[in-house]
């Protein structure tokens, strides 16, 4: 009985090392994070690079946390172009904003 209740012991305990482990690697190899934005015409899917620039994946990532974009417009639309949105709310007043951040358009990413 003795033997047994050992032999699961080391069972268990190797077990629990090969979990850890792949919850480890897992935790490392994370996929790009998305963000959603809802609009009156459609969801525009939105993925981040962390690796690459950081310092404003981490920015626009607080202002998503603390709902700055809900109820914004679009108050700059060049059709087959570009938007341009988030400062503004509904009424065209300037929402205030954080402090200016490093600029990391350095980094090799294409804007497409």
């Amino acid at each position: 009985m003795l033997k047994n209740t050992i032999l699961l012991s080391i069972v268990a305990s190797i077990i629990g090392v090969i979990i850890a482990a792949c919850n480890s690697a897992s935790v490392n190899k994370k996929p790009a994070p998305v963000v959603v934005f809802q609009t009156t015409m459609g969801d525009i899917e939105i993925k981040l690079f962390p690796k690459d620039a950081p310092v404003s994946v981490e920015n626009f990532l607080s202002y998503v946390r603390a709902g700055f974009y809900n109820g914004t417009v679009f108050h700059r639309v060049i059709d087959g172009f570009m938007i341009q949105g988030g400062g503004f709310d509904a009424n065209l007043n300037r929402k205030p904003t954080n402090p200016a951040i490093i600029n990391e358009a350095d980094n090799g990413l294409k804007n497409y």
